[in-house]
């Protein structure tokens, strides 16, 4: 979503030195070249040759384990203490966003390592990564923009240097961003290419659900993010092709999409805006009426989706919402019905049964309309008008804003929200069901499970010393999911069928 900034600043201080535990080796040797995504301890930066570009490298082995406001709690059991007064020889808990907090997660979970490969396309620095833009979001809210990296290595320092709240992720340039005041012909700055990205935010949804509001929430309206995640990844998978897409979850109350494909990338703002347009069926803000407008026969793509919301509409609507217990919402539904003559008898049953459930006011529409009760009933406009409430109340609500241009920033994965402590974790589509947004882990317990961590036994002195920090935690499952992904889009970025599309101009659909 957009977000109000500070006034610009550029940051050109050099970088601190820091050790980077994961950068990538010098491409000294056959050994170092197969092993420089592992980003072992150096601090050397690997240059870009012809021989490493034609090197065999295993992707397998790049892979190698050698290496605000009012927020609601944690539903991690007996972890979160941040609600529970402290005990006099208890600290306080540290705020998400304390700078040594930041520092500690940064230097021991931030999986820099795949954040650089997904963005990097190859093993070895390309102009993907250092032709890139990052923003910085520092204390007191200072905002950096045109932030740019020839390499992790020299990402990771300058984060650890500034410890920004959170960072996020612009398009790639056609030269580096902090060079472009040097441009003698400023249009030849211009944004090239940059993951295709929706936002989905439950403040979207507070006109339907019933449980919380604003910036609360629940497992119960959570099941509007499930539901708009499904219908949304089908969509981008069966109707236009893209493999690689990552669903994140925003740390708080939303998920962001970022479809990863070659020709997703290079897209300009037209093709961009058609596909938000594609998806898009929900329209009007939360005070206008009727929201969903729809040509018949339905399109295939809302055909499909009303067959994968009609279970949820049943239960995660009906039953969990409850979302006509009011007089004030009921009469909302009956606005959304054709039939004036069925309308009144469904009002006046209803002011005779108060409190009746949604689930029984739902069924009460065909029981009355079948009754007889409006003799001009058009069924057919009838069975309409409740697909069109069925949509209302299930359909994804994209803010498309996001998705439309390419030079939109959008918040990296894996960094803190500031407000919740809960790291931006990428969502295991295969696992939706059961994906908790208040079981994921937050800074501070993080911290605590190192501490408590022990190796196993047998362990001592073997592969306990080789364990990273991450590997110990609760975020272990979210980077193994992550790495796996990246190892996938490296692999198809390595086909010979996916270079040719360097070379078209653009993608047809």
């Amino acid at each position: 979503m957009p977000h109000s900034i500070s006034p610009e600043i550029d940051s050109q201080t050099p970088v601190a030195e820091e050790t980077m535990t994961d950068a990538p080796a010098q491409n000294g040797d056959e050994q170092a070249a197969e092993d420089d995504v592992a980003m072992t301890e150096t601090n050397t930066i690997p240059v870009k040759t012809e021989e490493t570009e034609n090197k065999d490298v295993k992707l397998e082995d790049l892979f190698a384990d050698v290496d605000s406001d009012d927020e609601f709690p944690s539903s991690r059991p007996g972890v979160d203490r941040s609600s529970a007064p402290a005990s006099p020889s208890e600290p306080v808990p540290m705020r998400a966003s304390d700078p040594q907090l930041l520092r500690l997660f940064y230097q021991r979970f931030f999986p820099w390592r795949y954040l650089f490969q997904w963005l990097n396309h190859s093993p070895t620095p390309t102009n993907d990564f250092a032709h890139r833009e990052f923003a910085f979001t520092l204390q007191g809210d200072v905002y950096l923009r045109y932030q740019s990296f020839p390499s992790s290595d020299l990402f990771r320092k300058d984060v650890l240097r500034q410890l920004p709240v959170r960072f996020e992720i612009g398009p790639v340039y056609t030269t580096n961003p902090r060079d472009r005041k040097t441009l003698r012909n400023s249009s030849a700055f211009k944004p090239l290419a940059k993951e295709l990205c929706f936002d989905i935010d439950l403040t979207d949804y507070d006109d339907i659900r019933t449980c919380c509001d604003k910036a609360n929430i629940c497992n119960r309206c959570w099941q509007f993010m499930t539901m708009a995640i499904k219908v949304v990844d089908v969509a981008l998978r069966e109707d236009f092709g893209f493999k690689h897409i990552m669903w994140v979850y925003s740390g708080r109350r939303g998920a962001h999409a970022w479809v990863c494909d070659k020709k997703a990338r290079t897209m300009d703002d037209q093709k961009r805006r058609a596909i938000a347009g594609y998806l898009e069926v929900i329209r009007g803000g939360a005070q206008s009426g009727k929201k969903v407008n729809l040509w018949r026969p339905l399109h295939p793509h809302v055909s499909r989706s009303l067959d994968i919301l009609a279970p949820h509409f049943q239960s995660d609507v009906l039953e969990s919402q409850d979302p006509w217990s009011t007089p004030e919402r009921a009469e909302h539904l009956l606005s959304l019905l054709p039939d004036k003559a069925l309308n009144e008898g469904l009002r006046k049953k209803w002011d005779a049964a108060p409190g009746r459930a949604s689930t029984s006011k739902w069924a009460d529409i065909d029981a009355l309309a079948k009754s007889g009760a409006s003799k001009k009933l058009d069924t057919q406009a009838l069975l309409e008008a409740k697909q069109d409430i069925v949509l209302e109340y299930t359909y994804p609500r994209l803010d498309i804003e996001v998705s439309k241009k390419l030079n939109h920033l959008l918040k990296s994965p894996f960094v803190i929200h500031p407000g919740t402590g809960r790291v931006c974790v990428p969502i295991d589509t295969a696992k939706l069901e059961t994906f908790d947004p208040l079981g994921v882990p937050t800074v501070q317990e993080l911290l605590q499970e190192i501490d408590e961590w022990r190796p196993e036994e047998g362990e001592e002195g073997g592969k306990a010393k080789t364990l990273q920090d991450w590997e110990k935690t609760s975020l272990r499952p979210y980077v193994e999911f992550f790495r796996g992904f990246v190892l996938a889009l490296m692999r198809d970025e390595r086909d010979p069928r996916v270079k040719r599309e360097r070379e078209e101009e653009g993608m047809e659909f």
